[in-house]
């Protein structure tokens, strides 16, 4: 009977404790923790379980040595799993405990549950932090967009993006005035500008383009920047301005926005010097 004999490394060692930390981290928050259904529950689940499943396919992958059967392209696809799973499980680590260990009523066997996933998620974050730094690439070395800081500063600029919808959708922030329209238009756009380059590096589709795909880059990195910087000015003037203010509830996820849109205009901002470079040094 023939035996598979799996190759051993530094970065398999550090996807197996992953796998394993964030796999303890849903399955104990799950079983114990006593969590109520939806909500900031539901996405701390999600974002652990996500982790474990995009680990434990890189890892099957890998080990039975199918990476050129699968139809993603393998230099882009597991740093970019990996960089979400970082981005996942660090948001997860800071939000659990401010949702579910403030309260002082719990069961200490709930509690006990509560604080066990929290330290586990922490964990999953330090060796998610590990797999990236592992596989990032080095200065001069050949390897996928992905692997490069402007590819992990698109998985960061959909990430924000995604955490902005979450909070402007509960309670909708953004029907009050045509500017606050628009700041949630240049949301969306910009988030589906990064995700199709995501995928079109993970797909091996940036061939397709009838233009050069560091050209591409530079055009939706300057595009988005500037929307994003309409984005940051208007937010808060049209959220906490005096004149167009009209409620105050759910004031901490308006400043949560406006904290966000801050950070992703600098994270676009980041990108286009990258991509601008990449462009001067191509040509």
């Amino acid at each position: 009977m023939p035996l598979i004999v799996f190759a051993t490394s530094q970065l398999l060692y550090v996807r197996v404790v992953a796998l394993l930390f964030s796999c303890v981290a849903f399955s104990v928050a799950a079983h114990g923790a006593s969590l109520p259904q939806g909500g900031m529950a539901a996405w701390c689940i999600f974002c652990w379980a996500f982790s474990f499943a995009a680990t434990a396919v890189v890892l099957l992958v890998e080990l039975l040595g199918l990476q050129g059967r699968v139809p993603v392209s393998w230099s882009n696809f597991p740093i970019t799993m990996a960089c979400y799973a970082v981005l996942l499980c660090l948001s997860a680590s800071v939000i659990f405990p401010l949702y579910f260990l403030r309260e002082r009523s719990n069961y200490n066997e709930i509690r006990d549950h509560r604080i066990a996933s929290t330290v586990f998620s922490c964990l999953a974050t330090v060796a998610y932090m590990g797999e990236v730094s592992l596989t990032k690439a080095r200065p001069g070395e050949v390897t996928g967009f992905m692997a490069t800081s402007p590819g992990l500063l698109k998985v960061c600029q959909t990430f924000v993006a995604c955490i902005i919808f979450i909070l402007v959708s509960d309670p909708v922030a953004y029907e009050r005035h045509a500017a606050l329209q628009w700041c949630m238009a240049v949301y969306c756009m910009c988030f589906i500008f990064s995700m199709v380059v995501v995928l079109m590096c993970v797909a091996e589709c940036t061939g397709w383009l009838p233009v050069p795909f560091s050209r591409f880059l530079s055009a939706c990195s300057l595009l988005a920047a500037v929307m994003y910087l309409t984005a940051t000015i208007i937010w808060p003037v049209f959220q906490f301005g005096e004149r167009y203010r009209v409620r105050r509830d759910a004031e901490s996820n308006l400043i949560g926005v406006a904290v966000l849109t801050a950070l992703n205009l600098l994270l676009y901002l980041a990108d286009l010097a990258y991509t601008a470079r990449l462009q001067f040094v191509s040509g």
